[in-house]
């Protein structure tokens, strides 16, 4: 893959559909805890990826590209509203198995039964559906387990899949035996390995009758604890003690079967004549847990180093995006929902905080993150080459200061020697904070 300049990378991309048909379909898949390194065209040595890989070899691969949160909830929260997540109120820190809030905030809205995603914020397939979309999400929810907080008050025609955050594979149920499977918003049982049931009913999708254009929305569990491979199946659910307990290999297993998932899903866009006008996008909601690898960088799920937050992406769509590329094009998971909403016609009743990744929008501009859970406040500020980064635990506060050029995996620490390029960042930030104050 060899880097191009941005006006040949995204040659066509604000041009018509090809061919002047009908707009494009869209199809968003989500990773859940894959790190950076756990595929094999970002690295990876020891997990096998030929479908998502076969994406990037067709598409365009990018190697700068964020999530807006180092946890589940913020980043689906981004890439619903194409918003900051903080914006919402409570929602930037993964929601708790049964609906715990896990940071002040978010515990006060749950015991209002107010935590998860409002009906009145911009929701991406709300936009699609009144731009005359059909619209599909098969896989995880994780923005609330109230009915009022479901996918089909969102926008969605469909829907199937876990509420929370992480399910057995096989049973269905959160530790303690709750069942978590929804369609169409109502409890639901299927038999089956969940990666295969969220890959069959999103093939189902495509392969049903079409009269809309549509955008399928396919948030894989995998590979997101608890370690169950597709042959580790019981006849119990996993306890408590156990849902956390295992190792690489069976990590790199649950990645090699949603890579299958993602396979199947291009196999069958290619066999409905679907492809060449459909944009697929492939990304990961956070980096890897300590079994994902996130190499080249350091950190890791929860925190704000680049390991924590720098994702793959991989984005395809024939005719418009140049094939086989690779992009150092600086982006994060709200960007995408302006790239679809642009790629739609769609229109949006308020400003997003995303740029259109896909398009000729600025190339640069500053980016926030702030991750709250417990007594922990994580903070950084990314503009240009510099990242700014602390860790606030009551009255103990970290900070540190990276050029990512020179520095990717964060290992030299400038807060020293460049001190008004951290004030300048902080200064940003605290702007930002402001401005993202939520009203609920």
């Amino acid at each position: 893959m060899r880097r191009l300049v941005l006006a040949a990378l995204l040659s066509g991309c604000s041009a018509p559909p090809p061919g002047g048909g009908s707009p494009a379909n869209i199809v968003l898949i989500l990773a859940d805890d894959l790190g950076y390194g756990d595929v094999a065209c970002y690295g990876c040595p020891d997990i096998r990826t030929p479908s998502i890989d076969l994406l990037a070899a067709r598409g365009v691969r990018f190697t700068q590209f964020y999530s807006n949160g180092p946890e589940c909830t913020p980043t689906r929260t981004a890439l619903l509203t194409g918003r900051y997540p903080q914006r919402v109120g409570g929602l930037e820190c993964a929601i708790g198995l049964g609906g715990v809030g896990r940071y002040d905030d978010a515990a006060r809205l749950a015991a209002k039964g107010e935590l998860g995603l409002p009906v009145e914020e911009t929701s991406l397939a709300r936009l699609l559906r009144d731009a005359g979309y059909e619209t599909a999400v098969f896989g995880k929810w994780h923005l609330g387990y109230e009915r009022k907080f479901l996918a089909d008050r969102h926008g969605f025609d469909r829907s199937f899949g876990p509420l929370g955050g992480a399910v057995d594979y096989f049973h269905h149920v959160e530790p303690g035996g709750a069942p978590m499977l929804r369609e169409d918003g109502e409890p639901v049982k299927r038999e089956g390995y969940l990666t295969d049931l969220v890959t069959e009913a999103a093939v189902a999708f495509l392969r049903g009758p079409r009269a809309k254009p549509f955008f399928l929305y396919v948030p894989y569990t995998a590979p997101h604890s608890p370690y169950q491979g597709p042959d580790d199946r019981r006849d119990r659910p996993l306890t408590q003690e156990e849902w956390d307990k295992g190792d690489r290999k069976t990590f790199a297993a649950m990645v090699e079967r949603m890579d299958r998932g993602v396979g199947e899903i291009l196999r069958a866009l290619d066999e409905t004549g679907l492809s060449g006008n459909t944009l697929v996008v492939f990304t990961s909601d956070n980096g890897g847990d300590p079994r994902g690898r996130n190499l080249p960088f350091s950190g890791r799920k929860g925190g704000l180093y680049e390991g924590g937050i720098r994702v793959p992406c991989i984005a395809r769509r024939p005719g418009v995006l140049r094939a086989g590329t690779a992009s150092d094009r600086v982006g994060i998971t709200m960007d995408l929902t302006a790239s679809i909403v642009r790629i739609a016609g769609a229109r949006t009743p308020r400003p997003l905080d995303g740029i259109d990744l896909l398009g000729d929008a600025p190339r640069d501009r500053p980016l926030f993150w702030r991750a709250r859970r417990g007594t922990v406040t994580w903070r950084a500020a990314r503009g240009g080459p510099l990242k700014y980064v602390s860790r606030q635990d009551g009255a103990a506060l970290e900070e540190h200061l990276f050029d990512l050029d020179r520095d990717p995996a964060e290992k030299s620490d400038l807060l020293g020697s460049r001190g008004a390029d951290a004030a300048r960042l902080k200064s940003l930030l605290a702007a930002w904070e402001v401005d993202v104050r939520p009203a609920r």
